[in-house]
């Protein structure tokens, strides 16, 4: 099966400063965390919640690549994207 985004919804982690977000390979729903320094340089450790999904939206086609790939690459359901994931 393919993993796909239907839904749009990410959340803020404050603890890991990072945004989560869900795929889905059919029924089965895989987790996945973008860390802080694969959201790109306007990110900071004192970034705002918003600047954060700000920044993930900007990026969201890339990261759901990104997430495919990482995916496809080792079947699981809980992944963390990291910057060298998006070389």
């Amino acid at each position: 099966m393919t993993l796909i985004f239907p839904n749009r919804s990410r959340s803020f982690d404050e603890a890991r400063k990072g945004v989560r977000f869900t795929g889905y390979d059919g029924m089965f729903e895989v987790r996945f965390l973008v860390e802080e320094a694969a959201l790109g340089g306007t990110i900071t450790q004192n970034s705002s919640e918003a600047a954060y999904l700000n920044a993930f939206d900007a990026a969201r086609s890339s990261i759901q690549e990104a997430a495919s790939r990482a995916y496809q690459h080792r079947r699981g359901n809980n992944f963390t994207l990291t910057a060298a994931d998006f070389r």
